[in-house]
């Protein structure tokens, strides 16, 4: 008699292949995947919406803040930047304590701190005050991200990561879909005699403190302490993340600061650095490129601006699910990079006109989001736990830095020249760049393939 848990497999010979497991087993591995992913993704979502509804709110604020301020471009580059320089300072504690301590109370802490900082953003009166509110802000949003790549990684298998990655980082596209609309309204409002431009940072600011405090009840740290997961269900998710760190012990035996030193992880930096500098000029100065080069309102921007971003979540979720198909991540990150850099080379040669703008502004869209999840897969295929963690923080702090230059130089170009093209040769130079150094990424022996 053949036990119940067991399949056997023949050929027409009647030489056994294989014994496969099926219940209980394999259902509780399918159910323990399907169960983490409900319960933990849309709530990560929504921290990472009101994440960058705070951090990018700026490039919609500063359309009827600039006359108030008196902000030029090259300010207002570098006001949009400095945010990173603060950013830069925390993230690698913020991703190593939620490692060895709680991604929970990390995560609350970080939200409710943030929050408060953007509503006190609302009260600035001068370029000065700006950058402080802004350099705190990046200080006190810097182990977010971080913090939940490595979180992550405590909950899915690797086949599953992208897809998860996708998923969460999905919410980039969606702050900005919904972020245009709401911000452009927001614009319009004056009440109590103020601008409708602080209202923006007062209003926004509160849902990252709520969601903060909620945090502390929703998130459990670790597959152990979620009671919803069935026994059997806590047991399969443990075992097969133990399986993966065992099967890369020989790279985990790395320090923290020899992981951080480790070839891929330095070839990593480099080419997110130059794809967030290219990147994060087309998102803090898409608004104003869109009303300068179009003259439409706010609102109208507002509406249009959410157009690109909806190109790039639909194209982050199919990103996502094919790499994790093929188990490929290096070309799901250049092929993006390399679609932004070729859309925005044609608009020196086509002829201009609004819908040739909105044509490539949707393929940059596309571009400068959908790589996300096949990037953020890589690094956790050659390195675990306390090294993954520190590498994650390292790469992103400082790959993030490109989030100041390129504002930065965008801006300072602007000012000095009155045209925008020589701003977008650097931004595909960047996008250049950036895909040849993660395809030429050594491939690791430990990287998991099953």
């Amino acid at each position: 008699m053949r036990p119940s848990g067991i399949q056997i497999v023949s050929r027409s010979d009647g030489v056994m292949l294989r014994a496969v497991m099926t219940s209980p087993q394999m259902n509780a591995g399918e159910s323990a995947r399907t169960r983490i992913a409900w319960r933990l993704l849309p709530f990560l979502f929504l921290l990472y919406v009101a994440n960058y509804l705070d951090r990018t709110n700026i490039a919609y604020a500063t359309l009827a803040m600039k006359g108030d301020l008196g902000l030029n471009d090259s300010v207002f580059g570098t006001a949009s930047g400095i945010f990173f320089i603060g950013y830069f300072a925390l993230q690698i504690p913020g991703a190593v304590l939620v490692e060895r301590w709680s991604a929970r109370w990390l995560l609350a802490l970080t939200l409710i701190t943030w929050g408060a900082l953007t509503t006190l953003t609302g009260f600035v009166r001068t370029p000065t005050q700006l950058y402080g509110a802004r350099f705190l802000l990046g200080a006190a949003e810097a182990g977010f991200f971080p913090g939940v790549i490595v979180y992550l990684s405590h909950w899915f298998i690797y086949r599953d990561r992208a897809k998860a990655v996708a998923r969460f980082m999905s919410a980039i596209p969606i702050a900005y879909i919904l972020g245009g609309p709401l911000a452009a309204a927001i614009l319009g409002i004056h009440w109590l005699g103020t601008a409708g431009w602080r209202w923006l940072f007062l209003l926004e600011g509160v849902p990252a403190v709520l969601l903060g405090i909620v945090t502390l009840f929703v998130l459990p740290d670790r597959p152990n302490e979620a009671n919803w997961l069935s026994p059997n269900e806590r047991d399969w998710i443990s075992s097969r993340l133990a399986e993966e760190r065992r099967a890369k012990a020989h790279v985990e035996q790395m320090s923290i600061f020899q992981a951080l030193r480790h070839p891929p992880v330095i070839i990593l930096t480099l080419g997110l650095f130059f794809c967030y500098s290219g990147g994060y000029i087309f998102w803090f100065w898409m608004p104003t490129l869109l009303k300068r080069m179009t003259g439409w309102s706010d609102i109208h921007v507002g509406w249009m601006g959410a157009i690109p971003f909806i190109a790039g979540l639909i194209g982050m979720l199919v990103i996502g699910w094919t790499s994790d198909r093929t188990r490929e991540r290096r070309w799901h990150f250049a092929v993006p990079q390399m679609t932004a850099a070729i859309a925005l080379s044609a608009w020196f040669f086509v002829p201009h006109s609004t819908l040739s703008l909105m044509v490539v502004f949707t393929l940059i869209g596309f571009g400068s989001v959908s790589y996300l999840p096949a990037f953020w897969a890589l690094p956790s295929a050659f390195l675990t736990s306390a090294a993954a963690a520190a590498a994650v923080g390292f790469i992103n702090c400082t790959a993030s830095i490109g989030g100041f230059v390129g504002p930065k130089i965008f801006g300072d170009l602007s000012q000095r020249t009155g045209s925008f093209n020589t701003g977008f040769a650097v931004m595909i130079v960047c996008w250049i760049i950036a895909s040849v150094l993660v395809l030429i990424c050594p491939r690791e022996r430990a990287e998991v393939t099953s």
